[in-house]
């Protein structure tokens, strides 16, 4: 038996043995044929330049963001040129898809509903300006003169000369921002008023093309669009050789620019303001009716509150603006409303200060009129930049409700000295409320306080005056705020006043140039008014019927008006003209030498640049008011 299993274990082995030896021969002989074949066809090396290459890639993805580092340290200025005029023609795409959308959906869609008389036609037309024009002008005349250059960019790199035809289109932007406050009010009170009206908006914000976003945000594009050109053409010189064909065009259409910028500076910045309003007034769950120009977002952040009783720490959310508090309990929503108003608190009559507490470091204490409240802040320097905060918040608004500006007049003065009359034909409308006098439904009357010309409505108040022996007399709302102690709701919250409420007293005793015109638009009568150029607006002409009127007629923004100074057969001696695109001003001075220092001025407005006053001697005689034997005689004919 044992035998028998020996033989069977050395035939297994010896089995074994063979089939071993034939896998590992069969196999020599694959790998020896496989060799050589990769050798006949370069297999080998394409196989290692194959892992190299994914090797490669997949270093490159790792680094990318420092290989793209080294490629633009390396780029070319004629490489970084086109990529800043590219920029701009894409942007220039997406604010004419913005501008359609606007004019052809929003306004289109608004006036179409009006004509069946469901609102008042003019209410649109007052909320969407010129916006029909400057989409025109963008969508057929800038855009595809960017998009022609770009497409020939190797034979004219240049864009200097396009932005140039840009200038005298500004007028269009000026006029835009100057009404931009008003169509935000007009499209706020309808939207309350209106149904319909605001069925329409919220339809037309709920598709794609809106991007969730409000009709007063893609209103904000057109105020943002000029110093849009101002940056990309800031960075465009930067890399611009200065013997580059385009760096005198380039130059000038920046210092233009540059100007028109400026001089909307302060509606940017109310306009970005109302953009971060209507951000917050969202986020409020649209219940809180903050969307006011007159407000300011100072400061806002999350802090924790501390219970009266047991002092366990509550988280909060405060929104500081420069006439109010607001105290939030954070709401947890991912979409929509994510605050609730616990309490809204005046900055009048508010205190803030430290407090010291062992458990709870880095408190202080805001002490309003409608509630106390005990705050603790992240850190040391959080709380420092609260308090710091509501400090210069607390000290503007006492600065604000403490002076009271009416006829130069000191506040201390007020009552106790007969004021100075402002004369009847000093003024063509009332100096409180602004609307204009007329012989019958609204006369003129005086307040016996201040001297303003005041209409019967304005003027309704009476007061104890000290210099008249403390009788009743009759004066206008402010001075009786003033006397009685009394702070009217809108003085409180600081009332804004719009582009062309200031007063011409004020422009005239600091302007440039001032004077009396004789003005006639198109077919109406001739009307006196006076005119005015300001050192703080050298740019703008302003319009008033009369030196002491509180809010001005009309304005005409200078920049990039073309100066004739060529007299046409009809035109009286010494006469010139101004002109932009359709919109012709003629002007006739008394005499040649008083024209040639108009010139002076308005010849450097035009162009962008700030005009100097006149020499001491010509200043005085021309910003003058003349008597009843004299005569300033300038002729503005309006085609």
């Amino acid at each position: 038996y044992l035998n028998k299993i020996n033989h069977i274990t050395v035939c297994s082995n010896a089995f074994i043995y063979t089939v071993c030896n034939f896998c590992r021969y069969f196999m020599h002989n694959i790998v020896v044929v496989f060799f050589n074949v990769c050798v006949k066809y370069d297999i080998i090396n394409h196989y290692r330049s194959l892992n190299i290459n994914i090797f490669m890639k997949r270093q490159a993805k790792e680094t990318d963001k420092d290989i793209k580092n080294v490629f633009f340290k390396y780029e070319t200025n004629e490489q970084k040129l086109y990529k800043i005029a590219n920029e701009l023609l894409q942007t220039e795409k997406a604010y004419v898809a913005r501008l359609n959308l606007l004019d052809k959906v929003f306004y289109a869609k608004l006036i179409e509903e009006a004509r069946k008389d469901t609102f008042p036609m003019d209410v649109v037309k007052n909320i969407f300006s010129n916006i029909s024009s400057i989409h025109t002008f963008h969508s057929q005349f800038l855009l595809p003169d960017l998009e022609k250059r770009m497409g020939e960019w190797t034979a004219t790199p240049r864009i200097g000369d396009i932005l140039q035809k840009l200038t005298p289109f500004l007028k269009m932007y000026a006029e835009y921002v100057k009404n931009f406050d008003h169509a935000m009010d007009l499209l706020k009170q309808w939207t309350d008023r209106s149904p319909p009206f605001k069925a329409i908006i919220l339809e037309i914000q709920r598709q794609e093309a809106c991007g969730s976003l409000s009709l007063q945000h893609h209103m904000l594009e057109p105020v943002q669009r000029v110093p849009r050109y101002e940056m990309l053409l800031k960075d465009y010189l930067k890399k611009l050789p200065q013997d580059h064909i385009d760096q005198r065009d380039a130059e000038k259409s920046l210092e233009i620019i540059a100007m028109a910028a400026t001089h909307s500076n302060t509606a940017i910045r109310k306009t970005e303001n109302l953009k971060k309003l209507l951000e917050i007034y969202e986020m409020l769950g649209e219940e809180e009716d903050i969307v006011n120009p007159s407000n300011e977002l100072i400061k806002e952040g999350h802090i924790l509150k501390l219970a009266a009783r047991n002092t366990s720490a509550m988280d909060r959310y405060l929104f500081l603006f420069n006439n109010m508090l607001l105290y939030c309990v954070p709401k947890f929503s991912l979409v929509g409303q994510k605050f609730t108003v616990r309490t809204r608190i005046g900055i009048e009559g508010m205190k803030v200060m430290e407090t010291y507490n062992e458990d709870y470091p880095h408190t202080f204490q805001v002490s309003g009129k409608e509630r106390t409240l005990e705050l603790q802040a992240s850190s040391e320097q959080d709380k420092e930049s609260w308090i710091k905060a509501f400090q210069e918040t607390i000290h503007i608004s006492l600065q604000k409700n403490e002076t009271f500006k009416s006829a130069s007049k000191d506040i201390s003065e007020l009552g106790k000295r007969a004021p100075r009359w402002i004369r009847d034909n000093e003024v063509t409308m009332c100096m409180k409320c602004k609307e204009p006098f007329n012989a019958i439904t609204r006369r003129r009357h005086h307040c016996r306080a201040c001297g303003y010309v005041v209409c019967w409505k304005c003027s309704e108040y009476k007061a104890t005056l000290e210099y008249d022996g403390n009788k009743m007399s009759k004066v206008c709302k402010d001075c009786f705020c003033i006397l009685t102690g009394h702070i009217d709701s809108e003085e409180r919250e600081g009332k804004k006043k719009g582009i062309l409420e200031i007063e011409a007293g004020q422009f005239s005793g600091n302007s440039i140039m001032c004077g009396f015109l004789q003005y006639c638009e198109k077919n109406k009568p001739w009307q006196k008014v006076w005119c005015v150029i300001p050192q703080k607006e050298a740019l703008v002409l302003y319009l008033y019927r009369a030196p002491q009127d509180v809010k001005a007629q009309s304005t005409i923004p200078l920049l990039g008006y073309q100066v004739e100074d060529s007299a046409r057969p009809t035109d009286p001696p010494a006469s010139f003209r101004l002109s932009q695109s359709k919109s012709v001003h003629s002007f006739a001075a008394e005499s040649e030498d008083l024209k040639q220092r108009w010139l002076k001025v308005i010849r450097m407005a035009v162009t962008g640049e700030v005009p100097k006053s006149p020499e001491e001697n010509h200043s005085t005689e021309i910003t003058q008011e003349p008597s009843s034997n004299e005569h300033l005689h300038v002729v503005c004919i309006v085609y």
